[in-house]
């Protein structure tokens, strides 16, 4: 008498093993079920918590062939535990940690930007650096008062200004006002964007591209538009901010121009 197995399900029909894929810090994936998809932020126990983009978390459990990563089926598992990577730690601009310093009494020299969310991301990955140089950063809410700003400040061989505008670009007002303020105590640089959200790499934020907005509308409201973000800006930025976490999540454009103030104003007199 032939005997069978308890599985009667033909081979064909049967799924195949979906690949394991550890479920490290930031790797995005989509849940096969509900469709959330989101970044990696935690995996504990038997589930995986994913953040999706306006930064909403929700658990899921790590099931065989429940999630989707670049459109394929995988098993998340937990990832092993790794060696602490030998060598000194760096900060988040990528120089060389210095355990326990303590800040220095701040320079005459500064740095002005242009407005709020400058400062924050300058924050977010120099602030380690800046402390320890004592450079302040300060922002202008905007360049068409630099010229008097410039001349009130009085910059000097000891007290250098350094200036990081938006959307320095040949022909602009921004180019102009920069022109007439650079000199040898004053260093004007900046980078291309229309703002400094577009600094942050797309692929930090898991978009393709960040969207053209047409002429005449505010650029950051259709950035939020075009992106099916809620309509309110400064949520929009906490949740871009949020994202960054080293220089590795900024454009070089932006990374070579901070580089360059802080040499600036840091130089001997």
């Amino acid at each position: 008498m032939r005997q069978y197995g308890p599985d009667l399900t033909p081979p064909w029909k049967k799924s195949r093993p979906a690949p394991e894929v550890p479920a490290d810090h930031d790797l995005v994936v989509e849940e096969v079920a509900t469709g959330w998809c989101g970044a990696v932020v935690a995996c504990e126990g038997g589930t995986v918590t994913l953040e999706d983009r306006f930064g909403k978390r929700r658990a899921f459990p790590l099931e065989p062939r429940g999630f989707l990563l670049e459109g394929a089926v995988v098993t998340l598992v937990r990832p092993s535990a790794r060696p602490a990577a030998a060598g000194p730690g760096r900060t988040a601009s990528g120089s060389v940690a210095v355990p326990g310093a303590r800040a220095r009494v701040a320079r005459a020299g500064r740095i002005y930007v242009e407005g709020r969310h400058d400062a924050e991301l300058v924050e977010r990955v120099w602030g380690d650096d800046l402390r320890i140089e004592g450079v302040v950063v300060e922002y202008l809410e905007g360049v068409d008062d630099l010229p008097a700003i410039v001349a009130e400040f009085a910059p000097a061989p000891d007290a250098r200004l350094g200036v990081l505008v938006d959307h320095l670009v040949p022909g602009s007002k921004e180019s102009r006002i920069a022109a007439a303020v650079t000199g040898a105590d004053v260093l004007v640089v900046g980078h291309p964007y229309v703002d400094v959200w577009q600094a942050v790499k797309p692929s930090s934020l898991g978009i393709a591209a960040w969207p053209e907005v047409p002429r005449g509308q505010d650029w950051k409201t259709g950035v939020c538009r075009a992106l099916g973000w809620p309509q309110h800006t400064g949520a929009a930025w906490q949740h871009i901010l949020s994202r960054v976490r080293s220089y590795q999540d900024l454009e070089p454009s932006l990374l070579g121009r901070v580089e360059e103030l802080i040499d600036f104003v840091t130089a001997p007199a």
